[in-house]
């Protein structure tokens, strides 16, 4: 079976502008521009000496000293990419000229308050603008929503994200005390390519946890996501497997009513080196049988780097014209991240206590 899950490439030249140098600019955004040809015409960071870095590692013709001195050189037709952290995306949407079309890190804000105080700044800038929840143009992903869009699997009852990984947090220093960790931070990845493939649950319970040997805000999480009675939706997140790699995880599952699918996410285990993706589905052997064959299908790409041309791409295609949709606008998200709002306001009140009952 041929299954499409290449992005779509730009067919106009739209120079990048990158607001920030950390290491997923390294790691991910340079090289998937590069992969895709895509010019990146300048980059800012505040402190420059990582921004020369780069340009001298990528050949980037420009660096610029701050976001301002940016935007008065960029050329009018230039995407903006901004990979800093969240305090900082209001000022510097403010600098951006208006209409610009602007690809921003996620998560859209600290909170849900941070994240409509965002969208009320593009909309009155008149900025076309996504949120880089790049998993969903991952390979594996894409792939998934051709099959299920096709009707290959029949209703969608049950999809699963499961990861059991020991997550090296010390490599993100910058998030590595924020007050939301786990959810914020990563969960929201799983939330958001939930919703893109049901929308807006009807209501969520939750749990975040911490380890009693770390520093952090929290690890682990379970979520759960109300999609009526017909649908099981759970995230299951395990950041603190120390034991190992003979029983680590890291999944998506879907299945339904005709089929199944299993999409390994080999990105997140023995981090950050990773191993092989590895993408399934389940289908009859013969009609109307309850007997299934599993067929695996090799695919090209993986999260990192290269999802990312596919978030970056869907925002050029639809600022030309070529894309009808934003896939991962701020409108749009707005609600992953009520959905985050949710998950701490559950985590906060909690069960029901027995003693009550």
């Amino acid at each position: 079976m041929n299954i499409p899950y290449k992005p779509l490439l730009a067919e106009t030249e739209q120079p990048i502008i990158i607001i920030g140098a950390s290491g997923i600019v390294k790691d991910a955004h340079l090289p998937a521009y590069e992969m895709a040809g895509y010019t990146v015409f300048g980059i800012t960071n505040r402190t420059i000496s990582k921004a020369y870095d780069l340009a001298k590692q990528f050949k980037i013709k420009h660096v610029f000293e701050n976001v301002g001195e940016a935007v008065r050189h960029a050329p009018k037709n230039a995407v903006y990419d901004i990979t800093v952290l969240p305090d900082q995306y209001i000022e510097i949407l403010e600098q951006l000229p208006d209409g610009a079309a602007v690809l921003i890190q996620k998560p859209m804000g600290n909170d849900l308050s941070q994240a409509r105080e965002i969208v009320a700044v593009c909309e009155r800038k008149k900025l076309v603008a996504a949120i880089n929840f790049q998993l969903r143009f991952a390979s594996f992903v894409s792939a998934a929503r051709y099959l299920i869009n096709q009707g290959m699997i029949g209703e969608l009852y049950d999809l699963e994200f499961k990861v059991t990984v020991n997550t090296p947090w010390e490599l993100f220093p910058l998030i590595k005390e924020h007050p939301r960790l786990e959810i914020l931070f990563h969960s929201v990845h799983y939330i958001d390519c939930i919703r893109s493939f049901l929308g807006d649950p009807n209501s969520v319970m939750a749990k975040t946890v911490k380890h009693p040997l770390k520093k952090l805000s929290s690890s682990r999480s379970t979520i759960i996501l109300d999609y009526g009675e017909n649908k099981h939706v759970v995230i299951n997140t395990n950041h603190d497997h120390h034991f190992g790699p003979k029983h680590e995880e890291s999944y998506i599952k879907w299945e339904g009513t005709k089929g199944a699918i299993k999409a390994k996410m080999g990105l997140l285990m023995n981090y950050p080196d990773g191993l092989p993706d590895v993408f399934e589905y389940a289908l009859p052997i013969k009609e109307g049988e309850n007997k299934y064959e599993w067929t695996k299908v090799t695919l090209e790409g993986s999260w990192f780097p290269e999802a990312f041309i596919g978030a970056m791409s869907n925002l050029m295609r639809f600022k030309e014209g070529t894309d009808s949709t934003l896939s991962a606008s701020v409108q749009d998200v707005l609600g992953t991240m009520k959905v985050v709002e949710a998950c701490y306001i559950s985590n906060k009140s909690g069960g029901v206590l027995l003693n009550e009952l």
